[in-house]
Protein backbone atom coordinates (compact mmCIF):
# COMPACT_ATOMS: atom_id res chain seq x y z
CA UNK A 1 0.00 0.00 0.00
CA UNK A 2 1.28 2.97 -1.05
CA UNK A 3 0.87 6.46 0.17
CA UNK A 4 -1.61 8.80 -1.34
CA UNK A 5 -0.85 12.67 -1.84
CA UNK A 6 -3.15 15.72 -1.31
CA UNK A 7 -5.03 16.29 -4.01
CA UNK A 8 -7.57 14.75 -6.39
CA UNK A 9 -8.82 10.95 -5.28
CA UNK A 10 -8.74 8.36 -7.32
CA UNK A 11 -12.46 6.87 -8.05
CA UNK A 12 -12.24 3.51 -6.75
CA UNK A 13 -10.54 4.80 -3.53
CA UNK A 14 -13.29 7.00 -3.29
CA UNK A 15 -16.15 4.62 -3.77
CA UNK A 16 -13.89 2.50 -0.87
CA UNK A 17 -14.06 5.64 1.88
CA UNK A 18 -17.82 5.95 0.93
CA UNK A 19 -18.35 2.68 1.72
CA UNK A 20 -16.24 2.30 4.98
CA UNK A 21 -18.12 5.00 6.40
CA UNK A 22 -21.49 3.38 5.79
CA UNK A 23 -19.96 0.40 7.35
CA UNK A 24 -19.48 1.80 10.66
CA UNK A 25 -22.65 3.93 10.68
CA UNK A 26 -24.66 2.08 12.82
CA UNK A 27 -21.89 2.07 15.34
CA UNK A 28 -21.72 6.01 14.69
CA UNK A 29 -25.64 6.74 15.42
CA UNK A 30 -25.01 4.00 18.88
CA UNK A 31 -22.81 6.11 19.61
CA UNK A 32 -24.36 9.87 19.27
CA UNK A 33 -27.28 8.26 21.17
CA UNK A 34 -25.14 7.76 23.94
CA UNK A 35 -23.71 10.77 23.99
CA UNK A 36 -26.95 12.73 23.46
CA UNK A 37 -28.23 11.06 26.85
CA UNK A 38 -25.48 13.22 28.99
CA UNK A 39 -27.18 16.55 29.43
CA UNK A 40 -24.27 18.50 28.84
CA UNK A 41 -25.67 21.67 29.89
CA UNK A 42 -23.58 24.25 31.18
CA UNK A 43 -21.71 23.31 34.59
CA UNK A 44 -22.72 19.59 33.35
CA UNK A 45 -20.48 18.99 29.99
CA UNK A 46 -17.76 16.92 32.18
CA UNK A 47 -19.78 13.34 32.21
CA UNK A 48 -20.44 13.83 28.09
CA UNK A 49 -16.77 15.13 27.67
CA UNK A 50 -15.56 11.77 29.67
CA UNK A 51 -17.61 9.97 27.43
CA UNK A 52 -15.70 11.45 24.27
CA UNK A 53 -12.15 11.35 26.15
CA UNK A 54 -12.26 7.52 26.79
CA UNK A 55 -13.82 6.81 23.23
CA UNK A 56 -10.59 8.92 21.52
CA UNK A 57 -8.08 7.19 23.90
CA UNK A 58 -9.51 3.48 22.68
CA UNK A 59 -8.74 4.70 19.54
CA UNK A 60 -4.99 5.60 19.91
CA UNK A 61 -4.90 9.11 20.12
CA UNK A 62 -3.18 11.03 22.45
CA UNK A 63 -5.61 13.23 24.18
CA UNK A 64 -5.23 16.32 26.47
CA UNK A 65 -8.29 17.35 28.31
CA UNK A 66 -8.41 20.50 30.54
CA UNK A 67 -10.93 23.17 32.02
CA UNK A 68 -11.20 26.76 30.56
CA UNK A 69 -8.94 28.94 32.50
CA UNK A 70 -10.22 32.20 32.49
CA UNK A 71 -6.73 33.82 33.49
CA UNK A 72 -5.06 32.59 30.73
CA UNK A 73 -7.94 33.80 27.53
CA UNK A 74 -9.25 37.00 29.61
CA UNK A 75 -6.65 39.06 28.12
CA UNK A 76 -7.51 38.18 24.50
CA UNK A 77 -9.64 40.25 21.94
CA UNK A 78 -11.76 37.02 21.25
CA UNK A 79 -12.59 36.40 24.95
CA UNK A 80 -16.34 36.76 26.40
CA UNK A 81 -16.92 38.10 30.01
CA UNK A 82 -18.17 35.46 32.25
CA UNK A 83 -19.72 34.99 35.61
CA UNK A 84 -20.15 31.23 36.00
CA UNK A 85 -17.90 28.80 37.43
CA UNK A 86 -15.73 27.26 35.05
CA UNK A 87 -15.09 23.80 36.59
CA UNK A 88 -16.59 21.73 34.81
CA UNK A 89 -16.24 23.11 31.52
CA UNK A 90 -14.08 20.71 30.13
CA UNK A 91 -12.49 20.48 26.81
CA UNK A 92 -11.09 17.58 25.06
CA UNK A 93 -8.35 17.26 22.19
CA UNK A 94 -6.87 14.32 20.48
CA UNK A 95 -4.36 14.36 18.32
CA UNK A 96 -3.47 12.63 15.11
CA UNK A 97 -0.12 13.00 13.63
CA UNK A 98 1.43 10.70 11.12
CA UNK A 99 4.99 9.07 11.30
CA UNK A 100 5.48 11.37 7.92
CA UNK A 101 4.03 14.56 7.10
CA UNK A 102 2.73 14.60 3.30
CA UNK A 103 -0.34 16.82 3.90
CA UNK A 104 -1.88 19.78 5.41
CA UNK A 105 -3.16 19.66 8.83
CA UNK A 106 -6.73 19.85 9.89
CA UNK A 107 -8.64 20.84 12.81
CA UNK A 108 -12.18 19.23 13.10
CA UNK A 109 -14.33 21.19 15.99
CA UNK A 110 -17.51 20.42 17.03
CA UNK A 111 -19.37 21.65 20.76
CA UNK A 112 -20.47 19.39 23.55
CA UNK A 113 -22.65 21.63 24.92
CA UNK A 114 -26.40 22.02 24.70
CA UNK A 115 -29.05 24.32 25.74
CA UNK A 116 -31.60 24.09 28.17
CA UNK A 117 -34.54 21.56 27.53
CA UNK A 118 -37.11 23.95 29.00
CA UNK A 119 -40.41 22.38 30.04
CA UNK A 120 -40.32 18.93 30.11
CA UNK A 121 -43.79 18.49 29.40
CA UNK A 122 -43.58 20.18 25.83
CA UNK A 123 -41.71 17.39 23.74
CA UNK A 124 -42.95 14.45 23.23
CA UNK A 125 -40.72 12.63 24.30
CA UNK A 126 -37.86 12.92 27.16
CA UNK A 127 -35.45 15.53 25.67
CA UNK A 128 -32.61 13.53 26.58
CA UNK A 129 -33.92 10.18 25.94
CA UNK A 130 -32.93 9.72 22.26
CA UNK A 131 -35.07 7.78 20.08
CA UNK A 132 -35.17 6.96 16.24
CA UNK A 133 -38.41 7.64 13.89
CA UNK A 134 -38.04 7.20 10.12
CA UNK A 135 -34.79 9.62 8.87
CA UNK A 136 -34.87 11.15 12.51
CA UNK A 137 -32.54 11.09 15.91
CA UNK A 138 -34.72 12.96 18.44
CA UNK A 139 -33.37 14.06 21.20
CA UNK A 140 -31.68 17.53 23.17
CA UNK A 141 -28.04 18.47 21.43
CA UNK A 142 -28.61 15.57 18.80
CA UNK A 143 -28.71 17.50 16.31
CA UNK A 144 -26.96 21.21 17.60
CA UNK A 145 -24.40 19.60 17.56
CA UNK A 146 -23.55 15.83 19.03
CA UNK A 147 -24.27 14.10 15.66
CA UNK A 148 -21.64 16.62 13.87
CA UNK A 149 -19.45 16.31 16.51
CA UNK A 150 -19.19 12.13 16.50
CA UNK A 151 -19.08 12.67 12.53
CA UNK A 152 -15.86 14.03 13.25
CA UNK A 153 -14.78 10.93 14.94
CA UNK A 154 -16.29 8.32 12.89
CA UNK A 155 -14.56 9.81 9.31
CA UNK A 156 -11.34 9.79 10.45
CA UNK A 157 -12.25 5.95 11.56
CA UNK A 158 -13.40 4.91 8.14
CA UNK A 159 -10.19 5.68 7.05
CA UNK A 160 -8.50 3.25 9.33
CA UNK A 161 -10.76 0.58 8.57
CA UNK A 162 -9.32 1.19 5.47
CA UNK A 163 -5.59 0.13 6.52
CA UNK A 164 -5.17 4.51 6.07
CA UNK A 165 -4.21 7.26 7.39
CA UNK A 166 -4.05 11.13 7.27
CA UNK A 167 -1.00 11.83 6.33
CA UNK A 168 -0.44 15.36 8.26
CA UNK A 169 -1.43 16.44 11.72
CA UNK A 170 -5.18 15.90 12.75
CA UNK A 171 -7.20 17.87 15.89
CA UNK A 172 -10.15 16.24 16.89
CA UNK A 173 -12.00 19.06 18.80
CA UNK A 174 -14.70 18.60 21.45
CA UNK A 175 -15.46 22.02 22.85
CA UNK A 176 -17.74 23.37 25.51
CA UNK A 177 -19.14 27.35 25.66
CA UNK A 178 -20.63 27.84 22.29
CA UNK A 179 -23.64 28.67 23.00
CA UNK A 180 -23.21 30.87 25.27
CA UNK A 181 -19.40 32.67 25.25
CA UNK A 182 -17.11 30.75 22.04
CA UNK A 183 -14.53 31.06 25.15
CA UNK A 184 -14.44 26.48 25.10
CA UNK A 185 -12.52 26.92 20.55
CA UNK A 186 -10.75 30.12 22.22
CA UNK A 187 -9.14 28.31 24.97
CA UNK A 188 -7.96 25.47 22.46
CA UNK A 189 -6.10 28.18 20.02
CA UNK A 190 -4.66 30.03 22.98
CA UNK A 191 -3.17 26.56 24.14
CA UNK A 192 -1.67 26.50 21.30
CA UNK A 193 -4.24 24.13 18.68
CA UNK A 194 -3.59 25.49 14.97
CA UNK A 195 -3.94 23.86 11.55
CA UNK A 196 -4.10 24.69 7.77
CA UNK A 197 -8.11 24.21 7.72
CA UNK A 198 -10.83 23.66 10.41
CA UNK A 199 -14.17 21.93 9.60
CA UNK A 200 -17.02 22.79 12.55
CA UNK A 201 -19.94 20.48 11.56
CA UNK A 202 -22.75 22.54 12.63
CA UNK A 203 -26.28 21.76 11.90
CA UNK A 204 -25.80 24.03 7.96
CA UNK A 205 -28.27 21.46 6.21
CA UNK A 206 -25.11 20.36 4.57
CA UNK A 207 -24.42 24.47 3.54
CA UNK A 208 -21.27 26.26 3.86
CA UNK A 209 -21.66 29.04 5.84
CA UNK A 210 -19.89 32.46 4.21
CA UNK A 211 -20.45 34.85 7.12
CA UNK A 212 -22.05 34.95 10.34
CA UNK A 213 -22.90 37.95 12.72
CA UNK A 214 -21.42 38.39 16.36
CA UNK A 215 -23.07 38.17 19.41
CA UNK A 216 -23.48 40.66 22.85
CA UNK A 217 -25.17 38.81 25.73
CA UNK A 218 -25.85 41.67 28.35
CA UNK A 219 -27.98 41.87 31.43
CA UNK A 220 -30.39 44.72 32.05
CA UNK A 221 -31.11 45.33 36.01
CA UNK A 222 -33.88 47.89 37.05
CA UNK A 223 -34.80 48.78 40.46
CA UNK A 224 -38.22 49.67 41.76
CA UNK A 225 -39.32 51.70 45.02
CA UNK A 226 -41.77 48.79 46.57
CA UNK A 227 -45.18 49.59 48.37
CA UNK A 228 -48.40 47.39 49.09
CA UNK A 229 -50.66 46.78 46.14
CA UNK A 230 -53.20 49.21 47.72
CA UNK A 231 -51.06 52.14 47.42
CA UNK A 232 -49.54 51.11 44.40
CA UNK A 233 -49.92 54.40 42.29
CA UNK A 234 -47.27 55.84 44.79
CA UNK A 235 -44.51 53.22 44.35
CA UNK A 236 -42.41 52.04 41.19
CA UNK A 237 -43.08 48.86 39.54
CA UNK A 238 -39.53 47.85 38.05
CA UNK A 239 -41.04 45.32 35.82
CA UNK A 240 -43.25 47.74 34.08
CA UNK A 241 -40.67 49.86 34.05
CA UNK A 242 -38.93 47.16 32.00
CA UNK A 243 -41.22 47.42 28.89
CA UNK A 244 -39.85 50.69 28.11
CA UNK A 245 -36.54 49.43 27.78
CA UNK A 246 -37.26 47.06 25.33
CA UNK A 247 -39.48 49.12 23.65
CA UNK A 248 -36.10 51.38 23.14
CA UNK A 249 -33.76 48.57 22.46
CA UNK A 250 -36.44 47.52 19.57
CA UNK A 251 -36.25 50.74 17.80
CA UNK A 252 -32.06 50.27 18.22
CA UNK A 253 -32.80 46.55 16.43
CA UNK A 254 -35.03 48.39 13.76
CA UNK A 255 -31.74 51.14 13.58
CA UNK A 256 -29.31 48.69 13.09
CA UNK A 257 -31.24 46.66 10.71
CA UNK A 258 -31.75 49.69 8.52
CA UNK A 259 -27.80 49.85 8.23
CA UNK A 260 -27.52 46.60 6.67
CA UNK A 261 -26.66 48.09 3.24
CA UNK A 262 -23.49 49.54 4.63
CA UNK A 263 -22.70 45.56 5.86
CA UNK A 264 -21.83 43.37 3.08
CA UNK A 265 -22.49 40.19 2.86
CA UNK A 266 -26.02 40.87 4.89
CA UNK A 267 -26.93 43.66 2.39
CA UNK A 268 -29.82 41.66 1.43
CA UNK A 269 -30.15 39.47 4.16
CA UNK A 270 -33.98 39.41 5.58
CA UNK A 271 -33.52 41.16 9.22
CA UNK A 272 -30.06 40.20 10.12
CA UNK A 273 -29.56 41.64 13.13
CA UNK A 274 -31.86 40.25 15.84
CA UNK A 275 -32.66 41.17 19.48
CA UNK A 276 -34.09 38.56 22.24
CA UNK A 277 -35.41 38.98 25.22
CA UNK A 278 -34.39 35.76 26.84
CA UNK A 279 -35.00 35.40 30.22
CA UNK A 280 -36.51 38.01 32.56
CA UNK A 281 -36.99 37.45 37.03
CA UNK A 282 -38.00 40.10 38.99
CA UNK A 283 -40.95 40.41 42.26
CA UNK A 284 -41.12 38.83 45.36
CA UNK A 285 -44.88 38.75 45.92
CA UNK A 286 -48.09 39.30 44.40
CA UNK A 287 -49.61 42.03 46.13
CA UNK A 288 -46.12 43.75 46.60
CA UNK A 289 -45.00 46.37 43.66
CA UNK A 290 -41.96 45.01 42.51
CA UNK A 291 -38.42 46.42 43.78
CA UNK A 292 -36.53 44.57 41.32
CA UNK A 293 -36.29 43.28 37.50
CA UNK A 294 -33.55 41.68 35.49
CA UNK A 295 -33.79 40.71 32.03
CA UNK A 296 -30.75 38.74 29.95
CA UNK A 297 -31.16 39.75 26.27
CA UNK A 298 -28.86 39.34 23.18
CA UNK A 299 -28.52 41.18 19.99
CA UNK A 300 -26.53 40.67 16.88
CA UNK A 301 -23.67 42.84 15.49
CA UNK A 302 -22.58 43.02 12.05
CA UNK A 303 -19.54 41.11 10.85
CA UNK A 304 -16.52 43.93 10.52
CA UNK A 305 -18.74 46.02 13.48
CA UNK A 306 -16.91 46.61 17.03
CA UNK A 307 -19.13 45.06 19.31
CA UNK A 308 -17.73 47.56 21.62
CA UNK A 309 -19.55 50.36 19.53
CA UNK A 310 -22.42 48.38 19.45
CA UNK A 311 -22.35 48.25 23.23
CA UNK A 312 -22.05 51.88 23.32
CA UNK A 313 -25.34 52.46 21.23
CA UNK A 314 -26.98 49.39 23.87
CA UNK A 315 -25.99 51.93 27.50
CA UNK A 316 -27.36 54.79 24.93
CA UNK A 317 -30.55 53.28 24.44
CA UNK A 318 -31.11 52.08 27.65
CA UNK A 319 -30.53 55.55 29.19
CA UNK A 320 -32.45 57.36 27.11
CA UNK A 321 -35.37 55.07 27.68
CA UNK A 322 -34.42 55.68 31.69
CA UNK A 323 -34.30 59.75 31.48
CA UNK A 324 -38.04 60.53 31.46
CA UNK A 325 -39.17 58.00 33.90
CA UNK A 326 -40.13 59.39 37.26
CA UNK A 327 -37.96 56.69 39.20
CA UNK A 328 -35.34 55.08 36.68
CA UNK A 329 -34.41 59.13 36.02
CA UNK A 330 -32.59 58.85 39.50
CA UNK A 331 -32.21 55.36 39.76
CA UNK A 332 -31.31 54.17 36.14
CA UNK A 333 -30.66 50.79 34.99
CA UNK A 334 -27.39 49.37 35.25
CA UNK A 335 -25.85 46.79 32.26
CA UNK A 336 -23.61 44.01 32.53
CA UNK A 337 -22.03 41.81 29.65
CA UNK A 338 -21.96 38.26 30.96
CA UNK A 339 -21.51 35.71 27.60
CA UNK A 340 -20.82 36.77 24.24
CA UNK A 341 -18.90 39.71 23.42
CA UNK A 342 -18.04 38.23 19.86
CA UNK A 343 -17.36 39.69 16.34
CA UNK A 344 -18.76 38.11 13.45
CA UNK A 345 -16.97 36.85 10.50
CA UNK A 346 -16.61 36.59 6.77
CA UNK A 347 -15.20 33.24 4.91
CA UNK A 348 -12.39 34.84 2.29
CA UNK A 349 -14.00 32.80 -1.10
CA UNK A 350 -12.23 30.35 -3.02
CA UNK A 351 -9.53 28.88 -0.86
CA UNK A 352 -8.07 25.65 -1.03
CA UNK A 353 -9.73 23.98 1.66
CA UNK A 354 -13.12 25.09 0.12
CA UNK A 355 -12.28 23.51 -2.95
CA UNK A 356 -11.50 20.30 -1.19
CA UNK A 357 -14.97 20.57 0.33
CA UNK A 358 -16.51 21.11 -3.21
CA UNK A 359 -15.09 18.01 -4.38
CA UNK A 360 -16.09 16.02 -1.38
CA UNK A 361 -19.20 17.04 -0.80
CA UNK A 362 -19.86 16.41 -4.65
CA UNK A 363 -18.72 12.72 -4.46
CA UNK A 364 -20.88 12.64 -1.60
CA UNK A 365 -23.51 13.29 -3.15
CA UNK A 366 -23.42 11.80 -6.76
CA UNK A 367 -22.93 15.39 -7.81
CA UNK A 368 -25.18 17.82 -5.73
CA UNK A 369 -23.26 21.39 -5.60
CA UNK A 370 -22.61 22.67 -2.82
CA UNK A 371 -24.48 25.51 -1.21
CA UNK A 372 -24.03 28.48 0.52
CA UNK A 373 -25.58 30.20 3.26
CA UNK A 374 -25.35 33.45 5.61
CA UNK A 375 -25.72 32.94 9.51
CA UNK A 376 -27.59 35.50 11.49
CA UNK A 377 -26.61 33.12 14.95
CA UNK A 378 -23.30 33.06 16.48
CA UNK A 379 -20.44 30.56 15.45
CA UNK A 380 -17.48 29.56 16.70
CA UNK A 381 -16.10 29.59 13.02
CA UNK A 382 -15.16 33.50 14.04
CA UNK A 383 -12.37 32.15 16.58
CA UNK A 384 -10.43 30.58 13.85
CA UNK A 385 -10.96 33.02 10.73
CA UNK A 386 -10.48 35.64 12.77
CA UNK A 387 -7.66 35.10 15.19
CA UNK A 388 -6.18 31.40 13.66
CA UNK A 389 -5.34 32.75 10.17
CA UNK A 390 -7.31 29.81 9.01
CA UNK A 391 -10.19 29.05 6.76
CA UNK A 392 -12.73 27.29 8.96
CA UNK A 393 -15.70 25.50 6.85
CA UNK A 394 -18.68 25.19 9.08
CA UNK A 395 -20.59 22.46 6.94
CA UNK A 396 -22.65 19.87 8.70
CA UNK A 397 -26.11 17.76 8.62
CA UNK A 398 -29.49 18.73 8.22
CA UNK A 399 -31.30 19.39 11.80
CA UNK A 400 -34.68 20.63 12.82
CA UNK A 401 -36.07 22.07 16.67
CA UNK A 402 -32.92 23.28 17.47
CA UNK A 403 -32.86 25.15 20.78
CA UNK A 404 -36.71 24.06 20.64
CA UNK A 405 -38.59 21.08 21.66
CA UNK A 406 -38.22 17.49 19.92
CA UNK A 407 -35.03 18.58 18.15
CA UNK A 408 -33.92 16.52 15.64
CA UNK A 409 -31.41 15.34 13.08
CA UNK A 410 -31.27 14.13 9.60
CA UNK A 411 -29.62 10.48 9.50
CA UNK A 412 -28.97 10.17 6.05
CA UNK A 413 -27.83 13.73 6.17
CA UNK A 414 -25.22 12.48 8.80
CA UNK A 415 -23.91 9.69 6.39
CA UNK A 416 -23.52 12.10 3.67
CA UNK A 417 -21.83 14.84 5.74
CA UNK A 418 -19.36 11.70 7.16
CA UNK A 419 -18.66 10.75 3.66
CA UNK A 420 -17.60 14.59 2.79
CA UNK A 421 -15.72 14.48 5.89
CA UNK A 422 -13.78 11.42 5.24
CA UNK A 423 -13.57 12.01 1.24
CA UNK A 424 -11.95 15.96 2.41
CA UNK A 425 -9.55 14.91 4.75
CA UNK A 426 -8.06 11.98 2.22
CA UNK A 427 -7.81 14.94 0.05
CA UNK A 428 -6.40 17.80 2.68
CA UNK A 429 -3.93 15.79 4.45
CA UNK A 430 -3.22 13.16 1.86
CA UNK A 431 -3.23 9.27 3.51
CA UNK A 432 -0.95 6.89 4.76
CA UNK A 433 -0.95 3.36 5.91
CA UNK A 434 -1.76 2.85 9.16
Amino acid sequence: MNVVTPGDLDPALEAEIIAAVDDGFDGQIEFTRELVRHPSLRGREHTAQELVHSALRARGYAVERWAIDVEEIRHHPGFSPVTVDYENAVNVVATHRPPETLGRSLILNGHIDVVPEGPLDMWSRPPFDPHLEGDWLYGRGAGDMKAGLVANIFALDALKRLGWQPAATVYLQSVTEEECTGNGALSCLVRGYRADAAIITEPTDASLVRANVGVIWFRVRLRGHPVHVREAGSGSNAIEAAYRIIAGLRELEAEMNAEQADWPPFTDYDHPINLNVGKIAGGDWASSVPAWCDMDLRLAVYPGQDPAEVAHRIETTVSAACQDHPFLSNNPATIEYNGFFARGYILEEGSEAEAALVAAHRTATDDEALGFDLAPAYLDGRVFVLYGDCPCLVYGPHAENIHGFDERVSLSSIRQITRSLALFTARWCGLTPT
